[in-house]
């Protein structure tokens, strides 16, 4: 059977029937031979990335993919979104009326794979262990509200917050949140290399060579206790170093599913000649692509020439010629089809203007060109993001208003540089720890924030960011998230370009494939299952 299919959120409960229906699944997860996922996702131990799959130390999508099937939290956001559910934890909420004091009570009978029980004192262990590891990386950022921990018993914690924040549970609901043991996770280092074990749906095997991941496999973990329903009882996550390689042996059966990240090449492709046997799933995701600025150094350090390339960029082109219908252009740091979402740099600058853009140059006496290194990273948000760069310092450049040089360099470099500020101007992507407004704020303009950037402004970490997280209506946090959105257009610490779309694809004797990937791009193994070629 060959098909694409075109999941939304208002009819993906009635596709999946028929999606399940096509695979003729069996339900029952028996067959041992595991379900092959390809990714484009690299994974390597180095002395700028040491620690990969330590809940206290990881924070990007692709080693967060990797460690939800093996690391549990007390929550897990459902596979078709929504408010967060309980999954280590039997039941958890706020127990005040201003959301700063939250409780959760762990399930009965709950361990880790080993057989060891899990307490309340491992919950408190595992998210001290990130606040006080102080990873680079920024993660602890997620949970510096919290003020306290108490464990009045084996199977009850309070969190005591600093401040209202709405959110937690979609943070709880993160790996960072992951619970660990002390007997395999130290207090006071990082746990280097490819080690991960959990209390998790799957235990796995992390094979490597030369400080490089070649293959994860995951085997059902039978003392796991929580809210997930696995379809299989083994699955393998396989890095690929192209979409083309990886698309090379879903063709011949070598793999099952491919997961992150099918070029736009490769979606038209398959779209317009279905290779035999193969499914192509499309959804809305909420992947962004934007610049970000060091705003104390360099040429960006001064907002004329940020809000000059604001004014220059055209997001349509850059979307249209890197990515196809892969991707939409983004005017806001707030992604459309989340709560709160305006179109502020289209209100502020509207469409494209060489003379507009030279006016905001001149007004503020920068001469032009103006000189800009813009870097990038080669092998992480997929083989696209070079031709993206190309297109936008075109434009830049062809205004005569700059002269913009682009380098790519790999993630494993890029990564460790950024976080040190030695980039002026660099291109990166976010997928978001959950699907609220927040999540697309906090962790570029708070502090601690995930980029290590300068840019500080007052209004919205001491005004506006808690005030929106004091809603639990998210709603009514609309304002405060719209005035954020409208300082960021002026100020450009950020400049947004586009907001993608999500695909996978299978043979199609598995099934559950418009599951395992979510709209943030999460990666959900245990949705798969293997049942009978159409």
């Amino acid at each position: 059977m060959n098909r694409k299919t075109l999941v939304l959120p208002a009819v993906i409960g009635l596709l999946a029937p028929v999606l399940a229906a096509c695979g003729g699944s069996d339900g029952g997860g028996n067959d041992d031979k595991p379900i092959v996922v390809g990714t484009t996702d690299r994974f390597a131990v180095t002395k700028q990335v040491p620690a990969p799959f330590d809940p206290a130390y990881a924070y990007d999508v692709g080693s967060w993919n990797l460690m939800r099937q093996t690391v549990q939290g007390l929550m897990r956001v459902p596979r078709g979104g929504g408010e967060p559910e309980p999954d280590a934890a039997e039941k958890c909420g706020f127990t005040d009326s201003g959301n700063e004091r939250y409780e959760c009570t762990l399930r009965e009978g709950l361990t880790f794979a080993d057989g060891t029980p899990i307490t309340s004192s491992d919950v408190k262990f595992s998210l001290a262990r990130v606040l006080s590891l102080k990873a680079e990386t920024a993660i602890r950022g997620l949970f510096t509200n919290i003020d306290t921990m108490e464990t009045p018993s084996k199977r009850k914690v309070v969190f005591h917050l600093k401040s209202a924040d709405a959110t937690f549970p979609y943070k709880l609901a993160t790996p960072n949140a992951g619970l660990v043991s002390s007997k395999q996770y130290s207090a006071k280092k990082f746990r280097k290399g490819f080690q991960l074990d959990g209390s998790g749906p799957y235990t796995v095997d992390m094979q490597s060579k030369g400080g490089e991941l070649t293959k994860a496999v995951y085997t059902k973990n039978p003392k796991y206790k929580g809210s997930i329903e696995l379809q299989n009882n083994k699955a393998e996550v396989r890095p690929f170093a192209s979409s083309a390689a990886m698309t090379a042996k879903l063709k011949s059966g070598e793999v099952d599913v491919l997961g992150r990240t099918i070029t736009p090449a490769e979606v038209k492709s398959m779209s317009e000649n279905p290779p035999k046997h193969v499914s192509l799933v499309e959804s809305p995701g909420l992947e962004i692509s934007y610049v970000a600025f060091n705003t104390e150094s360099g040429q960006a350090s001064d907002k004329a020439v940020r809000q000059a390339m604001a004014q220059l960029i055209d997001r349509g082109e850059i979307a249209s010629k890197a990515y196809g219908t892969a991707a939409e252009p983004l005017y806001s740091i707030v992604p459309a089809t989340i709560t709160g979402h305006t179109n502020p740099f289209f209100n502020v600058y509207g469409d494209p203007s060489t003379e507009k853009a030279r006016t905001i140059l001149g007004k503020a006496n920068i001469t032009t060109p103006v000189k800009l290194d813009l870097t990038y990273t080669t092998d992480h948000y997929g083989t696209q993001t070079k031709k993206q760069f190309e297109v936008l310092s075109k434009q830049l450049n062809d205004s005569g208003l700059f002269d913009v040089t682009i380098k790519g360099k790999p993630w494993d470099t890029f990564r460790g540089e950024e976080l040190k500020r030695k980039y002026d101007v660099y291109g990166m992507g976010w997928f978001p720890d959950f699907a609220d407004p927040d999540s697309f704020i906090a962790p570029f303009l708070d502090k601690e924030n995930i980029l290590n950037t300068p840019y500080d402004n007052e209004e919205i970490r001491s005004k506006l960011i808690p005030q929106s997280r004091s809603e639990a209506d998210r709603l009514s946090a609309t304002p405060s998230i719209e005035d954020i959105q409208d300082i960021v257009a002026k100020d450009v610490p950020m400049l947004p370009i586009w907001q993608g779309k999500t695909y996978a694809a299978a043979r199609d004797d598995i099934t559950g494939v418009e599951w395992v990937l979510s709209s943030s791009s999460v990666l959900q193994l245990w949705e798969l299952g293997r049942g009978v070629a159409g």
